[in-house]
């Protein structure tokens, strides 16, 4: 779950220096990346429509989206949810959405089923005596096979006697049925060494690229390794990273996430919480992808922010054990938007997103959704974007 940011500079400006910063923390300023990239998106709002809270769906309870993606064989959406088999086992939802210029007109949801682990059974609940927790984050449709491809961030436990449950890129069909798992590169793989991605901060992102040739993922927020989190003063680097359908790293590239926006109210038990939710290749482009950043701040609510995001000319950092004091070129990106100016009746917690159909106008619709962490005082929002 988590936040936002945006980066450029030619090479000579990008090199981040030890001087710069103990960890790589400090690399991510804006005055480092913030140049206009070459043909940077707009967006504008067509509108949104608000999911009733705890909908029942097939006697499910239809909430905690946090991810989406439209399917190309049947036009369909699906929906994955994040619950960890505490309400009913993890699962995903197909819908129907009317999407045109004048917004979101309806949204029926068509289709439930729960994911299969490889025996076929589902996943119980975390509580369960034989139960393995599984923590279901993005879903992407197979542009080749109209499969499923879904993320989860498995767990890095509290204490050193709880197993460590190991995020994954698992496939799926229609139907939820177990097919396989993408190989994850070795830096993903959480140790009890201080190493990998920190608890609830591994893979939130998936998406695919250059006709499904080319899989990208994100990791939410810092490795262990690489530094610190954000704070008021400094951004952070998370790692992207590129890989063929067989698993094999293509390249893999620092992209920088933005400050803490505001400070916590001092009487919250809760610190903040920023990162990657959600990336999206554009089609025509290998290289460039509009990146989603989610940041909440205890008493100030939450910040999501838009990116048009490219690593070409960034720093291929996949033999780097460690990114802190390293001179890197992160990724360069651009505001698209800022959802507190998109006029929507509320921001919340967004961290999906998927194309829509091209509008009469030639822009591109983007669809987003918000997780409500099944909670009443946050909603399921989905939004729909023009983009050109």
């Amino acid at each position: 779950m988590s936040a936002s940011l945006m980066r450029r500079a030619c090479a000579a400006a990008l090199l981040l220096t030890s001087a710069l910063a103990p960890a790589v923390a400090a690399a991510a300023q804006p005055g480092d990346s913030h140049r206009p990239l070459e043909r940077a998106a707009h967006a504008r709002l067509l509108g949104e429509k608000i999911v009733p809270y705890k909908l029942d769906f097939q006697g499910t309870t239809v909430g905690g989206f946090s991810g989406v993606d439209r399917n190309p064989c049947t036009g369909e959406y699906v929906f994955i949810s994040d619950d960890r088999s505490y309400l009913q086992p993890a699962r995903f939802y197909t819908a129907e959405l009317d999407v045109d210029a004048g917004g979101v007109r309806s949204v029926d949801f068509t289709g439930t089923h729960p994911f299969r682990r490889p025996d076929g059974s589902v996943y119980p609940s975390p509580s369960a005596a034989d139960g393995k927790a599984v923590d279901p984050e993005e879903i992407r449709v197979d542009p080749r096979s109209c499969h499923y491809w879904w993320a989860q961030e498995g767990d890095r436990p509290k204490t050193a006697d709880a197993p460590v449950i190991q995020p994954s890129v698992q496939f799926a069909s229609p139907a939820g049925d177990y097919l396989g798992q993408l190989r994850l590169p070795p830096n993903y793989e959480i140790t009890m060494q201080e190493r990998g991605p920190r608890r609830n901060q591994a893979i939130e992102a998936i998406t695919f690229g250059s006709g499904g040739r080319v899989v990208t993922s994100a990791i939410e927020g810092p490795l262990l390794q690489d530094g610190p989190v954000p704070d008021l003063r400094h951004g952070a680097l998370v790692r992207v990273t590129q890989q063929n359908r067989g698993g094999r790293v293509l390249g893999q590239f620092a992209y920088p996430i933005e400050k803490i926006f505001a400070e916590s109210d001092p009487d919250s038990p809760w610190g903040p919480d920023t990162g990657v939710p959600s990336l999206l290749a554009f089609p025509d482009d290998p290289d460039r992808y509009l990146v989603l950043e989610r940041t909440w701040v205890a008493g100030a609510g939450y910040k999501i922010r838009l990116y048009d995001a490219t690593t070409r000319g960034a720093t291929d950092v996949q033999s780097m054990d460690s990114l802190a004091g390293q001179s890197v070129v992160p990724m360069r990106k651009q505001l698209v938007a800022d959802f507190d100016t998109l006029g929507l009746s509320t921001v919340d917690n967004t961290e999906g997103m998927t194309w829509g159909p091209v509008l009469p106008s030639g822009e591109r619709s983007l669809i987003l959704v918000s997780d409500d962490n099944f909670d009443k005082d946050a909603v399921t929002q989905i939004v729909a974007l023009a983009i050109r």
